[in-house]
């Protein structure tokens, strides 16, 4: 199975091609799994011997019919529905917290300690209106479990009985979901508690994420599915003869197709988690339902927080409405370039009127027989050179000598919130009419499209290469060396759209 994770992890297919095979394959492992069960009564002569991949040996036999199919389905559709609204609500608590803690870390632990307070009193105060159940008979495991974790917690009941709520709440989340998950025990749990716990979960996963403590997703969503699951289970039992356990499993996939939108790695995980190839048809049925009724309110919730946190995520394959543009149609302007020996008063200036991150160098007369692009330079390379104060009063070139008044790590890659400001560059009032050479620290070599590329090819490029700046030159002589510069949000749908909104965005 860690092969299969391996060999998913360094394939790069396209999305929409990864998403197209994995339909496909759920198809075939449904259709070839009824036709083994319709084979076993021994009407398709020898057809019907072996099984599903492992060949059936030592395995215990999972049957299910097209009763079972379309409870599954019916899981589904509902973790679809409740992964969406899960996703919408955490893109609305996010942004309001994304406020609350700018306001300072005060906001932030009292975000914490109210969060926290709230998290107490359910985990601590809804177990009091559990019902008291009488232990099952012949069973292997203690009952009540006391002291440790278990199936059955006490809880203020009287002896030989447990708290099923109590079960849920006060045990760790492994154990919560291992009591979800654990099969032959379809009484074990009363709907009502497994409404409340769902209730509970889902509500506390949505406003416990992305406060100012360590917090994920992916446990309070298989919490959550498990008992919805698990009461879907219930419900339908009339209808399915499908184990109230697998349910919880199947509940569990559901939701996390709804809300992650992952099919193929939670498919992997899973099969991890349960050790039983059998349940893969289920399992990818209800992944593919999951995600195919979620996908028509929203995206993943990962996709929604990389949106809300602005990061420009570049898709592994243009847009079609690319092929329609060239490279040109999107550059951003004005374009803020500096001369190969600038004066300081200039760069001070563009650096204090922009946040771009890099600006094309251009050598003019009499330091070059014509104006040419000679490269780019990063701001935080600019901003090093500055602090430094290695300047000329004449316009003359410094060469590498000027590098050598800098450490080796000067003009290294700092980490994140670590590197220089331009709050920290001090520059006096006569230094402002000075120059500085920005050959030494200028890349010479940038890549450059000419202006009438199609931008659908400009698109695979900038992030084949993984580049910050594509430098875009005019295709005829007699203009300036430079038309713009392309970056990652210069590729963004919102930005094209805002151009050119005749276009529709391909999903």
């Amino acid at each position: 199975m860690r092969i299969l994770i391996f060999f998913f992890s360094i394939i790069r297919w396209r999305s929409a091609l990864l998403w197209r095979t994995f339909f496909t394959t759920a198809v075939v492992a449904v259709v070839l799994r009824g036709l083994i069960e319709y084979c076993r009564s021994g009407k398709c002569g020898l057809f019907g011997q072996g099984g599903l991949i492992m060949f059936d040996v030592g395995s215990p036999m999972t049957t299910y019919g097209t009763p079972d199919l379309l409870a599954v389905i019916i899981l589904g559709i509902i973790g679809g529905v409740f992964g969406s609204l899960y996703n919408y609500l955490v893109d609305k608590v996010l942004r309001t917290y994304t406020k609350i803690n700018e306001k300072g870390p005060t906001f932030k632990i009292l975000l914490v300690i109210i969060i926290s307070l709230l998290t107490s009193c359910c985990s601590y105060g809804l177990p009091w209106i559990g019902k008291c159940t009488p232990c099952p008979a012949n069973l292997k495991e203690p009952c009540p479990t006391i002291g440790r974790s278990g199936n059955f917690k006490n809880f203020q009941c009287q002896e030989g009985h447990y708290n099923d709520l109590a079960s849920l709440f006060l045990n760790t989340n492994d154990d919560a979901i291992r009591n979800l998950f654990s099969s032959g025990t379809k009484d074990e749990f009363y709907l009502s508690s497994l409404l409340i716990f769902f209730a509970a979960i889902y509500f506390l996963g949505i406003i416990t994420y992305g406060i100012a403590i360590p917090s994920g997703l992916f446990i309070p969503v298989i919490l959550a599915g498990a008992s919805y699951g698990r009461f879907v289970g219930h419900l339908l039992g009339p209808i399915s003869s499908l184990d109230a356990g697998l349910f919880a499993l199947l509940g569990a996939a559901s939701f996390l197709g709804g809300t992650m939108r992952m099919t193929v790695s939670l498919c992997v995980i899973l099969l991890e988690l349960t050790n039983d190839l059998l349940m893969l048809p289920l399992v990818m049925l209800v992944l593919l339902v999951s995600k195919t009724v979620a996908d028509s309110f929203n995206k993943g919730v990962y996709d929604q927080i990389v949106k809300m946190k602005g990061l420009p995520y570049m898709e592994a394959h243009a847009e079609p409405y690319m092929k329609h543009l060239v490279a040109r149609d999107v550059v951003s302007g004005p374009l803020v370039s500096f001369v190969g020996i600038e004066k300081v008063g200039n760069i001070m200036q563009a650096l204090h009127m922009t946040k771009h991150n890099g600006f094309p160098v251009i050598d003019e007369p009499p330091f070059s027989d014509a104006p040419e692009l000679c490269g780019v330079v990063l701001r935080s390379h600019l901003l090093v050179l500055l602090k430094g104060k290695r300047f000329s009063k004449e316009r003359v070139p410094t060469g590498e000598a000027v590098l050598q008044r800098f450490g080796a790590f000067d003009f290294a890659k700092a980490g994140s919130g670590k590197g220089l400001k331009l709050e920290d560059v001090q520059i006096e009032e006569e230094e402002m009419e000075m120059f500085v050479d920005l050959h030494p620290i200028t890349n010479g070599s940038p890549y450059t499209v000419v202006e009438t590329m199609s931008l659908a090819k400009a698109a695979v490029l900038f992030r084949e290469l993984g580049l910050r700046h594509l430098c875009v030159v005019p295709k005829t002589q007699g203009r300036p060396p430079v038309v713009g510069i392309l970056t990652r949000h210069d590729f963004m749908p919102e930005h094209i759209m805002g151009l050119f909104p005749h276009f529709s965005h391909h999903k």
